[in-house]
């Protein structure tokens, strides 16, 4: 199936992160006509997802909806569908959604595609550490933190009931930092006096990097400041210490000595690393360029692609001067890319090569506590945290969500209410389920998947 007859210039876009929804915006004046192709049907705020991990926020308001977003721009059509192949050569792209096959065309191409979880090649880690980069990730951690109190409660062995009130949080970088911090305020604010035969207040979290510093992006100051605030939370932070193994009921770390030490614990989170877009792997072949070990496919000055200079890519799937996987770098990317093939369009030179703007970096401990790095300033506590505060709700798209979040924090950071506590043995199986049934994440087909089980169950 081929999508579309287009009479102007058309640009297609894979993915609705940051740097596609920036790169579709910055592209509503242009004589161009956008379509974007994304494996999910929203636009999805990740660094507040760690809130809807803990029962903060609900996934609507970190994820509206692409197409709500878009509406008003009438040169842009969202198509849902998994990029699963580029032709360079044919300026095509192949998606699936729906077990449709959908093959678009471009004059040129912006590849957004973002990053996923990277187990640095333990990938069997997955089914019992759950990372955080999707929402279905964020409900199924939600759903494995608020019901490991659930079996603690039923627990009558002692040993036991520690394994279910122990969390481990792998990664001490801010996601992992912000992840470990909600934890303990659950365990010894929201939950304390909820439970009968579990006292939450013993709830053990345990922080753990190969690293040897918590927050190390953000100096030595800061990060020695962090780990002195994670301590009085109740965190028990083990830095140096690789993890090589991960089961169900805990994990086994490996300091630089090489002894190795059991921690159990029944809820393990993976906030570690991650790896960029499959997609790379097929850009890099057929351009020549190289794709570092993280997945990340070096771009030309301008983020084109070497002798593609129609193919932009950007965000979390490209490497250039060493620049950080954030959002910043992604939203000024977008921007950066869709103004380029306007110029190019209109007859004007090229800009200057791609420069990042880096306007700072923050991220929060827990309730009243953060760290921002903003222009030479290095700061901390409650200023950080009001200034973190203040920034990411100017980020959240639309007034609604922007409300909507002011009003949970309310809930939760002033009072010790969780307004998102429902959780549903689904979430809990989901990825277990999918994987049995080797559905190929968002582009799989779910009659496919149910022909699939039903033929099992007749050869059973």
């Amino acid at each position: 199936m081929t999508e579309g007859t287009f009479h102007r210039h058309h640009v297609v876009i894979i993915g609705s992160g940051f740097g596609g929804l920036f790169a579709a915006k910055k592209l509503k004046r242009a004589n161009v006509d956008v379509t974007v192709i994304s494996r999910t049907t929203h636009h999805l705020f990740q660094p507040l997802l760690y809130q809807v991990a803990t029962g903060i926020l609900s996934e609507g308001e970190i994820a509206p909806a692409t197409r709500e977003i878009l509406r008003k721009q009438s040169n842009v059509r969202v198509l849902l569908g998994d990029v699963t192949d580029i032709d360079l050569a044919a300026h095509t792209v192949r998606s699936v959604a729906g077990g449709k096959v959908a093959q678009t065309s471009y004059d040129s191409l912006i590849v957004a595609a973002g990053a996923t979880t990277s187990y640095f090649g333990n990938d069997k880690f997955e089914a019992y550490a759950p990372g955080l980069k999707s929402i279905d990730d964020a409900l199924e951690v939600r759903g494995r933190i608020l019901s490991a109190f659930e079996y603690a409660e039923l627990e009558a062995d002692e040993k036991t009931r520690m394994e279910w009130q122990t969390f481990a949080v792998v990664g001490a970088g801010a996601t992992g930092v912000e992840l470990a911090g909600q934890i303990s305020e659950l365990a010894h604010r929201t939950l304390t006096k909820d439970y009968r035969n579990v006292d939450t207040r013993k709830t053990r979290i345990v922080l753990i990097d190969a690293l040897d510093n918590v927050l190390g992006a953000f100096g030595t100051k800061l990060s020695a400041g962090a780990a002195k605030q994670l301590d009085k939370l109740g965190v028990d932070v083990w830095l140096a210490e690789k993890v090589v193994m991960v089961d169900e009921r805990g994990l086994t770390v490996e300091d630089k000595s090489g002894v190795r030490t059991r921690i159990d614990a029944r809820t393990v989170i993976w906030a570690a690393g991650v790896k960029g877009s499959s997609l790379t792997k097929s850009l890099g072949e057929q351009t020549g360029a190289a794709v570092d070990r993280s997945g990340r496919i070096a771009v030309q000055p301008d983020c084109s692609l070497p002798g593609h200079p129609e193919v932009f890519v950007i965000g979390d799937a490209m490497t250039l001067n060493d620049y950080p996987g954030v959002a910043q770098v992604a939203m000024q990317q977008g921007k950066y890319a869709a103004q380029q093939i306007t110029r190019r369009l209109g007859g004007k030179a090229d800009q200057k090569p791609f420069h990042y703007f880096d306007k700072g970096s923050m991220a929060t401990i827990s309730r009243f506590r953060a760290v921002a790095n903003v222009g030479p300033l290095r700061f901390g506590g409650l200023i950080a945290w009001l200034l973190w505060l203040v920034i990411h709700v100017f980020y959240l798209v639309g007034f609604k969500n922007r409300v909507t979040t002011v009003l949970h924090w309310a809930v939760s950071f002033l009072g010790r209410g969780r307004a998102q506590r429902t959780t549903t043995y689904q979430q809990l199986v989901a990825r277990d389920a999918l994987t049995e049934l080797d559905l190929p994440d968002q582009g799989a087909f779910p009659e496919d998947a149910a022909a699939r089980a039903e033929q099992a169950a007749r050869a059973g």
